[in-house]
């Protein structure tokens, strides 16, 4: 995993909002040879991770151990004026936040410096509207499970992806590959499989489907992943949540990859109540909880855990916009987004019973 040397020359690199994810990846490239800078606004964390270094845990040893990382407060990228300035920046931030975050880190961009969204929902449309297109990418982080598990300590809950699950897929808004693409896919080799890729935007709607089906799950219900895949209702909820998003996805025209080795069709078909598709997708489902550890549970589901606010509104809310555009239904995706704005609001509690309804 971290076998590569990083080049001579490397690239000067800013995390911005360095939660989970943000944090796994600034942890292994600080291990493999780079600098990244790891800007977050959680003062604790930052102090946290200066004093102690960054924890990172995972499912195998190889994964566990504790690395000293460059950890700033968002009030001292100012610092930045002073120095040589950012070749790449990578985006973070909740979907909510993406576009001061990118406003943030645009005034210490070098002239052909970019900023890579790696982050849940569609982004690179706000992440554009600040530095423009030609200094956008976006970069999916498919089936990773981190958790920001307190100050300085992050927690991968599934296995890596290695030669069995291409984890990072990186991509230009225009689809071809570049060598700058190619060169963030051989930087993020270094946290786990990674490739360049020509369908950004079908890889961002494919990991869309995956999170509208996975994430308001456990926010509404208060269930792990595990257990949410385990119980009949929220399970076959979740399959319709996709086949939903998928047929949205499909109707604009999206070139959609495989969901947990699955093909979308097959999703949409049980969804759409082929009994054989859905006794195909449920194996799939229940194979996939076996590489997951029993505490994973997805971010939105972390966020209420937290008193946060989630990414609702950019997962299940956009597959509910997009249906509007072309006047399809999206039933199961609307319906799950007013349940969880009540939790989230707490006017009910995260529970299994909240979505029998659906």
């Amino acid at each position: 995993m971290n076998s590569k040397t990083a080049p001579d020359g490397a690239p000067k690199i800013a995390i911005v909002c360095a939660g989970a994810v943000g944090s796994h990846v600034g942890g292994h490239l600080t291990r493999a040879g780079f600098a990244p800078i790891l800007v977050d606004f959680w003062p604790e964390h930052v102090e946290t991770m200066r004093r102690d270094g960054l924890k990172l845990t995972g499912m195998t040893e190889a994964e566990c151990f504790t690395q000293p990382v460059e950890a700033w407060h968002i009030t001292e990228l100012e610092r930045l004026s002073r120095e040589r300035p950012v070749d790449i920046a990578f985006v973070c931030a909740k979907s909510y936040d993406t576009v001061w975050a990118t406003e943030m880190i645009r005034q210490y961009l070098a002239p052909d410096g970019f900023v890579v969204s790696l982050q849940n929902g569609i982004n690179e449309e706000r992440v554009a509207g600040v530095v423009g297109w030609g200094k956008t990418m976006g970069s999916i982080a498919s089936l990773i499970a981190v958790e920001l598990h307190g100050p300085g300590e992050v927690r991968r809950n599934v296995q890596l992806g290695g030669e069995r699950h291409t984890v990072f897929r990186v991509g230009e808004p225009h689809g071809r590959i570049t060598d700058r693409a190619r060169h963030v896919a051989d930087m993020l080799g270094h946290v786990d499989s990674a490739i360049a890729t020509p369908n950004l935007w079908g890889e961002r709607w494919s990991k869309l489907v995956i999170n509208s089906m996975r994430n308001p799950m456990s926010a509404a219900t208060g269930l792990g992943g595990n257990e949410a895949d385990r119980l009949d209702y929220t399970r076959r909820l979740a399959i319709r949540i996709a086949g939903e998003a998928i047929r949205i996805g499909l109707a604009h025209g999206f070139t959609l990859e495989k969901l947990y080795g699955m093909e979308p069709e097959r999703v949409a078909e049980a969804a759409e109540g082929s009994n054989e598709a859905m006794t195909e997708i449920e194996t799939v489902l229940e194979r996939n909880a076996q590489g997951r550890s029993g505490g994973q549970r997805p971010s939105m589901g972390q966020d209420i855990q937290k008193g946060r606010r989630t990414e609702i509104d950019y997962i299940n809310g956009l597959v509910v916009d997009y249906a509007e555009r072309l006047g399809l239904p999206a039933d199961a995706n609307r319906a799950i987004v007013e349940v969880v704005k009540r939790v989230e609001r707490k006017e009910i509690a995260p529970a299994p019973e909240n979505v029998r309804h659906i």
